[in-house]
C-alpha cells in the first residue's frame, strides 16, 4: 500500500486522485463517460471510476467486489446511499439519474464490530497510525485545503446519503484545523459511530478539532465521537446538529446495537444527540466551543467506564424544547466550568451507579490541571486566554436528574436557573454537595430545591424477543406499607444525601418516596428559607407512555408524616431554617449556635410523638417530628 500526503486545492481539482478505469459487467451499458445500469441487471465495479453521467434504473443494481465498498460523488458532494432496510447496516446506492462531476469510488472495506453486529463504514478520510489511508477514504469527498498525514487544514465535507463519516481517526494522532463537515440524512449507530461527522477509536488517538464547523440533520447523525480510549480535544469549534425522519417501520427500543432515538423514559425526545463519548478511558474535552442538539442530548456518555467528558468555557444546549447538557452513567467523570448550559429539561442526567459531576469556575488553576491531567496540549498563550467565569445553567424544565446513583458538585459561583426542582432524585444514591462561598445560587422557578420520588421510569418491554419502548407508568393507588425494618430516623449510605454550604437557600425540600429511603440534609454556615418534609406525591397523570413523556418527574406533593420517607436535617454551625409551612421530620440536630424560626409576626412549634416540645440549639429530636407555623 503507497500512501503520500495529497494537496487539494480547491473544489476543481478534487479529481486529481488517480482513478483508473473500471470495467463493466456484461449487459452493463456504457457510453463515453456515462454508465447505465438497467432494471435487474449488476455492475460490480472493479476499481474506482469517474463519469459524467450514471442512471440506475429502478430493480438494478451498482456495487463494488466483496472486501471492497462503493461511495458515489456528485461534484464533491457523497450522495445516493440509503440503507437498504431498518436496522441493517448495508447501503446501497438509489436508482436515479446522477449528472456532473461523477466519481464512484471503490474502497478497502472499514469493518466496525459492535456488539452483535457489523457495520461497513465509509469515510471521506481515513487516518491511521501511518497517516491518511487514501484506499480506506474517499478523497473525492475532501474539498479545498490541505490534506497530510499529520493534519487536514481547511477542507471540507459534504454528505447528503446515509451513513457517510466525514473523519475516521484510528490510533493515530491527528489535527483538523477549520474543518468544515455537514451532513444531511440518516445515520445508523451512534454506539459505533455508523454515520458520525468525526470519529476518533483507539486508545492510540489524539485528534484535536479547532476551528471546526460541524451541522448535521439526521438520525443519529452524531457530530464528533470518542470512543475505546481515544483523547479527542475539540476547541474554537461550533457542533449543531438536528432530527432526521425515523424510518416509518423502526420500533422504539433500549437495545443499543438498534437504538435511533432517545428512551423516552428520560423525559425526552428526539433521535440525534451531538456527541457521545463510550468505551475504556475514553475522553473528550470542549474548549471554547458551542455545542447544541436539537433535542435529545449535547454532550452524551454512554456506557463504557473511565470515560472524562469535559467543559470549559462554552455554550452547550438544545434548540428545541426538551434535552439534555450532559449525561453522566456508569463512573463517567464530568465536569463543566465557566460554561453556559441552555437546555431543555435537565443540565446533565444522572445514571450512575458511581457517576461524578462538578459544575463550577474556570479558574486558572483548574484549566491548567485539566491541561495536564487530560493532555489537551494548549500552550501557554492559550491557557492564558481563557477568562475565569461561572457556570450559568438556564433550564425549560429540572435542574439535574437522578435515575441512577452519583455525586454533584456545585460551586465557583454556578448560578442554576430552572423551571421546576433544582434537583430531581428518582430514589436514588445521592451525595450532592453545593458551596455557595463563590456565589453559588439556586433559582428553581417552582420554588422546590430538592424533589425526591419513586423511580417512574417503566422501563422496556420485551415483545417477540425484542427490548422495546412500550411500558407504561402507572400511578400507585393506596397507602405504601410500613416497613417495619427501616429507620426513617437514620442516614443510610444508599439514601439521598445533599450537603449546602455557606449558601442562602429560599426553597422546598420534599421526599416523596413510598419505598425505604430517607432524605437527609445537611446545613453548614447556610440560611434556609422554606418547608422541608416527607410527602405524598402525585404526578398529573394517572399513566404515562410514549405519547406523554413530559409528564415524567412533575408530581405535586401533600406534606404529611413520614411512612418509609424519612426526612433527617442537619442544622450545623452557624446555620438557621426559617419554616415556611407544616413540615414533617423524622431527625432534627441542631447546633449550638443553630437556630430555628418562623417568619416575621408568626411562631414555630415543635412536636416530637405528638407531644410539645421546646426548640433548644445544641439539641437532637428523633421521632414523628412537626414543626408548624402559626
Amino acid at each position: 500500500m503507497t500512501r503520500r500526503s495529497v494537496l487539494i486545492a480547491g473544489t476543481a481539482t478534487a479529481g486529481a486522485v488517480l482513478l483508473p478505469a473500471a470495467s463493466a459487467t456484461a449487459g452493463t451499458k456504457t457510453s463515453g463517460k456515462r454508465i447505465s445500469v438497467g432494471s435487474g441487471e449488476t455492475y460490480e465495479l472493479s476499481a474506482t471510476t469517474r463519469v459524467s453521467e450514471l442512471s440506475i434504473a429502478e430493480g438494478g443494481t451498482i456495487a463494488a467486489p466483496d472486501g471492497y465498498s462503493l461511495s458515489l460523488t456528485v461534484d464533491g458532494t457523497e450522495t445516493g446511499q440509503l440503507l437498504t432496510e431498518t436496522g441493517g447496516t448495508a447501503t446501497l446506492i438509489q436508482a436515479g439519474t446522477y449528472r456532473g462531476d461523477v466519481v464512484l469510488t471503490v474502497a478497502e472495506a472499514t469493518a466496525v464490530t459492535y456488539e452483535t453486529l457489523t457495520f461497513p463504514f465509509r469515510q471521506a478520510l481515513y487516518v491511521d497510525a501511518a497517516g491518511v489511508d487514501r484506499d480506506k477514504s474517499v478523497l473525492t469527498a475532501v474539498r479545498g485545503g490541505k490534506v497530510t498525514d499529520a493534519a487536514a487544514r481547511n477542507v471540507s465535507i459534504t454528505s447528503t446519503g446515509e451513513c457517510f463519516d466525514g473523519v475516521f481517526v484510528q490510533d493515530a494522532t491527528y489535527t483538523l484545523n477549520g474543518t468544515a463537515i455537514s451532513l444531511t440524512g440518516n445515520g445508523r449507530c451512534d454506539f459505533a459511530g455508523y454515520g458520525a461527522a468525526v470519529v476518533g477509536d483507539g486508545a492510540a488517538t489524539k485528534l484535536v478539532l479547532d476551528g471546526a464547523r460541524i451541522g448535521t440533520k439526521g438520525v443519529v447523525r452524531t457530530a464528533v465521537i470518542a470512543n475505546d480510549g481515544a483523547n479527542v480535544v475539540v476547541k474554537n469549534s461550533v457542533l449543531h446538529t438536528r432530527n432526521g425522519v425515523l424510518p416509518a417501520d423502526y420500533q422504539a427500543t433500549v437495545e443499543t446495537p438498534y437504538m435511533q432515538s432517545v428512551p423516552w423514559m428520560l423525559g425526552l425526545d428526539g433521535n440525534v444527540r451531538a456527541t457521545n463519548l463510550i468505551g475504556k478511558s475514553s475522553k473528550a474535552t470542549y474548549l471554547n466551543s458551542t455545542v447544541f442538539s436539537e433535542t435529545w442530548g449535547a454532550l452524551s456518555v454512554e456506557g463504557g467506564s473511565g470515560l472524562k467528558l469535559t467543559v470549559v468555557d462554552s455554550h452547550v444546549g438544545n434548540t428545541g424544547e426538551y434535552g439534555y447538557g450532559t449525561y453522566a452513567i456508569g463512573d463517567a467523570v464530568v465536569r463543566v466550568l465557566g460554561s453556559r448550559f441552555d437546555v431543555g429539561s435537565y443540565a446533565t442526567i444522572i445514571a450512575g451507579p458511581a457517576a461524578v459531576v462538578h459544575y463550577g469556575a474556570s479558574t486558572r488553576a483548574a484549566v491548567a490541571a485539566l491541561n495536564t491531567e487530560l493532555d489537551l496540549g494548549l500552550s501557554a498563550a492559550e491557557l492564558k486566554a481563557f477568562p475565569v467565569r461561572n457556570t450559568v445553567v438556564n433550564s425549560g424544565h429540572f435542574g439535574y436528574m437522578f435515575f441512577g446513583a452519583g455525586t454533584l458538585t456545585l460551586d465557583g459561583g454556578t448560578v442554576i436557573n430552572s423551571e421546576r426542582a433544582t434537583f430531581l432524585n428518582k430514589g436514588q444514591q445521592t451525595a450532592i454537595s453545593v458551596d455557595g462561598a463563590g456565589g453559588t445560587r439556586l433559582n428553581p422557578g417552582d420554588g422546590i430545591i430538592l424533589q425526591m420520588i419513586e423511580l417512574d421510569d417503566p422501563g422496556p418491554v420485551r415483545v417477540d424477543g425484542k427490548m422495546l419502548n412500550t411500558g407504561v407508568y402507572t400511578e400507585p393507588t393506596g397507602d405504601p406499607a410500613k416497613d417495619a425494618t427501616f429507620d426513617v430516623t437514620a442516614a443510610h449510605t444508599a439514601d439521598g444525601a445533599a450537603t449546602f454550604t455557606s449558601i442562602k437557600l429560599k426553597g422546598d425540600f420534599y421526599n416523596g418516596m413510598r419505598k425505604g429511603k430517607n432524605m437527609v440534609l445537611t446545613f453548614e454556615e447556610s440560611t434556609v428559607e422554606g418547608v422541608i418534609t416527607a410527602s405524598r406525591t402525585k404526578h398529573r397523570v394517572d399513566t404515562i407512555d410514549a405519547s406523554t413523556f413530559y409528564e415524567l418527574g412533575i408530581v405535586t406533593n401533600t406534606a404529611q408524616a413520614a411512612v418509609n420517607n424519612g426526612v433527617v436535617v442537619r442544622l450545623n454551625s452557624g446555620s438557621a431554617w426559617t419554616v415556611t409551612g407544616t413540615s414533617y421530620l423524622t431527625s432534627l440536630a441542631l447546633a449550638a449556635d443553630a437556630t430555628v424560626k418562623a417568619p416575621r409576626g408568626k411562631t414555630v412549634t415543635l412536636t416530637v410523638d405528638g407531644v410539645q416540645t421546646a426548640l433548644t440549639p445544641g439539641t437532637t429530636y428523633t421521632g414523628a417530628l412537626t414543626v408548624t407555623v402559626a
